[in-house]
């Protein structure tokens, strides 16, 4: 299937949608810090999904994932 729009793309909404829903897993996962919210911004070139986090400590991270679909070749 060629893509026709790239800002943003159907597949980059559909990963940032993913990774979005897929934040109960994470959770589970993560050893020393939890999830505490999580910020979409699917309205930009590339989406941007970020997840808000603190550790065992009380200390505030953010880890930030920015979707991008590189253009067929």
């Amino acid at each position: 299937m060629k893509t026709k729009e790239y800002n943003p793309s159907q597949i980059e909404l559909e990963f940032a949608k993913i990774f979005e829903e897929m934040s109960d897993q994470f959770s589970e996962a993560l050893s020393s810090n939890k999830i505490i919210k999580i910020e979409n911004h699917m309205q930009k070139d590339n989406p941007m999904v970020i997840f808000h986090l603190e550790d065992t400590d009380g200390d505030a991270h953010e880890v930030v994932l920015k979707i991008i679909q590189r253009p067929d070749k």
